[in-house]
């Protein structure tokens, strides 16, 4: 056998992304210089839970790290996914979600489906909430061609920062290949849904989130539902806090996302709120208000997606086979240009990029990447 070449990076920047490519392109990557001028150096735990998540999903992977966890060696194996019996345990310091978006996009072009059981936070201030990925992510899929038949995420309890505690289980069919779209026109908004969420606390805080949201938005929308789920007892995970997931839906089908979680630290001596937390926490009304706001924000960017999935929608239409996939996006997002840049370094493709001149909106096109799922046979 020869040496193995390994393609060269450096930093930390786009963790995620780099390891799905590289493992969707077999390309064997070395980076160094990870955080190596940080007081704490190295990889962070939820990087090394998404490479142990890597290993879980795939046969024959190889993962080297140095002693200061500043230099990395991956060499991809190959997509079996399946079912997994052990639940991966993603910590406390990103959410579920940090995870969720790599895996699927990883899984589909797996050998088997993929059904595996996440524990750790569902709902932050950093990524997504589960609530939102299920309502806006899994709906994109299904535009690209993958079936709605296993494909689901059940959350089976709530897990806040910052001791977690809750858990999902993702289920995720396979495909032979994606399918190239023409998505640019965003519609007219038809409907709005949304979720109240609280632990270890009072269930009147979702009943303020929803009467206040629907105050903004019920003028401007008619048909609006608000779910509340309250969690207590195992099912509210390790800490206390509420929030609110919100999505529009076009009549073009686009899914159009905001979410808040707020939370705080627990007293172990009373099992509840302490009065500072109690002050420090942003007033369920503001919350929703904050959501509202945000969720009409996005809406008005006159996009397909909104800007917190700008990434998987240009993954997505890489991956396509090669033929043409034309989409258009709000004001492009930094991850969404890092996504850009990550797409052309690791799949030797370029996105055509106009800008639409009556509006801050982009489209995009570009030629699919013609990933195959080589495993998978056409019944």
């Amino acid at each position: 056998m020869g040496k193995t070449a390994y393609k060269r990076l450096l930093g930390s920047q786009s963790f995620r992304q780099r390891l799905l490519l590289a493992t969707l392109s077999s390309t064997p990557i070395l980076i160094e210089d990870i955080r190596a001028d940080e007081t704490w150096p190295g990889l962070r735990n939820h990087e090394i839970s998404l490479l142990r998540l890597f290993e879980t999903v795939c046969d024959d992977c190889h993962v080297e790290i140095n002693e200061t966890g500043t230099k990395l060696k991956y060499k991809p194996g190959t997509i079996v996914g399946g079912r997994q019996h052990r639940a991966h345990d993603c910590g406390v310091s990103r959410s579920i979600a940090y995870f969720l978006e790599p895996l699927i996009v990883l899984c589909l072009f797996a050998k088997q489906p993929l059904t595996i059981r996440l524990k750790g936070i569902t709902n932050d201030s950093k990524d997504p909430s589960v609530d939102t990925f299920k309502s806006t992510a899994l709906p994109i899929l299904k535009r690209f061609g993958v079936p709605s038949e296993g494909l689901e995420l059940k959350i089976e309890s709530r897990g806040l920062p910052p001791d977690g505690g809750g858990e999902v289980i993702l289920s995720l069919p396979v495909v032979q290949s994606l399918s190239a779209v023409s998505w640019i026109d965003e519609g007219f908004v038809k409907k709005i849904r949304g979720t109240t969420f609280s632990t270890r606390v009072s269930v009147q805080f979702e009943n303020s989130m929803i009467k206040a949201t629907r105050g903004i938005i019920n003028p401007l929308v008619s048909d609006v539902h608000i779910f509340s789920d309250h969690r207590s007892g195992p099912q509210a995970g390790n800490s206390p806090g509420y929030g609110i997931s919100l999505v529009a839906e076009t009549t073009s089908g686009c899914f159009i996302s905001a979410d808040t979680a707020v939370f705080h630290s627990r007293d172990d001596d009373t099992s509840s709120l302490v009065d500072d937390a109690k002050r420090d926490l942003m007033p369920p009304e503001d919350i929703a208000v904050q959501t509202a706001n945000a969720l009409l924000g996005e809406i008005a960017q006159s996009g397909v997606v909104d800007s917190t999935h700008q990434g998987l929608l240009f993954l997505l239409c890489a991956l396509c086979p090669q033929d043409v996939s034309k989409v258009r996006v709000g004001k492009l997002s930094q991850y969404g240009v890092e996504t850009l840049r990550n797409i052309r370094d690791f799949l030797n493709l370029k996105f055509i990029i106009k800008p639409e001149p009556n509006s801050q909106s982009v489209f995009l096109k570009c030629v699919g990447y013609g990933m195959k799922n080589l495993s998978r046979k056409v019944s």
